[in-house]
């Protein structure tokens, strides 16, 4: 059943309970993207759209287009799109990531922003059995049909020369999405750890890539998710701030 609700100031969005729901990793890579008041964004991998909703909510000079595999996802953004009234500034596009540079035009994008699957698929029988007839949420969280080489070739494809590749995925990958950063010239700026609490090693990591630029990387603060008491820590709440979103209940 569909779902409206609260993701930022102004905007709301629609989600379906049965899919995969956007959580706190979405709405982080939202904060550690840095746009300007006018540009064109593509995110891939969109689900049911709230990174380019949050983005959308700084400027009405941001233009986003959506690549969004699923056709319940894009369902979901355009009822989204509809609500807010969005029409024209935010564009669905119900393809395969690996056929965006058959349908978008490439080298002109100032942003591409992306959330991943994160994992691979499992070898075995499982394997078989998640590619045979995958769940909405097997698509959203294994790479069935675009692997992390996939994303970063498509992101690289897509971005104009100087322009900015964002991305959340797991730190286990870091050495992976060097490599990838490295083979389709785009240069490793920012990486950012997120742990759930400081103690703890890294659970995610926001990396920030440039094309067509040397890799000069900073290595940023990580964030603890949660402080001592298991509340959200003064960092995670500016995080949210920053990404224009809400913190849920």
């Amino acid at each position: 059943m569909d779902n409206l609700q609260d993701c930022s100031c102004p905007y709301s969005i629609w989600q379906d309970k049965k899919m995969f729901c956007y959580g706190i990793d979405a709405v982080l890579l939202a904060a550690f993207t840095r746009t300007k008041s006018r540009g064109k964004i593509c995110d891939l991998c969109s689900g049911n759209g709230i990174i380019p909703l949050l983005l959308a909510s700084r400027s009405e000079g941001l233009k986003i287009d959506c690549v969004e595999i699923q056709a319940k996802g894009c369902e979901l953004i355009k009822k989204s799109i509809e609500h807010n009234a969005l029409e024209g500034r935010l564009q669905v596009h119900n393809i395969d990531l690996n056929s965006s540079m058959d349908i978008l035009e490439k080298n002109t994008y100032d942003i591409v922003t992306c959330n991943p699957p994160y994992q691979k698929i499992p070898q075995g029988n499982k394997m078989a059995d998640i590619k045979s007839n995958p769940t909405e949420k097997e698509i959203a969280r294994h790479e069935i049909f675009c692997s992390l080489e996939d994303v970063i070739r498509t992101a690289a494809g897509l971005l104009k020369s100087n322009g900015k590749f964002y991305m959340i995925h797991r730190p286990e990958r870091i050495a992976e999405i060097l490599v990838l950063f490295e083979k389709y010239k785009l240069g490793a700026r920012r990486i950012k750890a997120v742990q759930s609490r400081m103690e703890s090693d890294p659970v995610m990591i926001l990396v920030e890539g440039e094309k067509c630029s040397g890799a000069l990387v900073k290595m940023e603060a990580p964030l603890a998710i949660y402080g001592k008491d298991n509340a959200y820590t003064s960092q995670t709440r500016k995080m949210y701030s920053m990404a224009g979103a809400q913190i849920q209940s």
